[in-house]
């Protein structure tokens, strides 16, 4: 299943939300949220500076971590951006492929 790192950052009123779920309460709810689109939490952290929460999800597709991230941005109390994360086979992968690009100007 596709990987994605969702970084979050509480908004002054999420962190009110924060400080009366903790942060068990707040990981709960996530796992939660993603059940519905078949996701599931692989890793969560509170974080220091502008990031307040790092996750790394398991998500079925790109809709479906679009749709977490609407959810939960849409709301106001929590900015969140998101990365898909790839594998080192996955870049192989990539890497192997051929792409025709021409650079600007050239």
């Amino acid at each position: 299943m596709p990987k994605y790192m969702i970084a979050a950052s509480y908004t002054a009123e999420g962190l009110k939300g924060l400080l009366r779920d903790g942060g068990t309460g707040r990981r709960a709810a996530i796992e939660k949220a993603l059940v519905p689109v078949g996701g599931k939490i692989e890793a969560f952290y509170f974080s220091f500076g502008d990031t307040d929460a790092i996750l790394i999800t398991d998500l079925p597709d790109n809709a479906s971590a679009a749709a977490v991230a609407l959810a939960t941005s849409g709301l106001g109390f929590v900015r969140t951006r998101t990365t898909v994360l790839l594998t080192p086979e996955e870049v192989d992968q990539a890497a192997q492929k051929s792409v025709a690009y021409r650079p600007p100007g050239v």
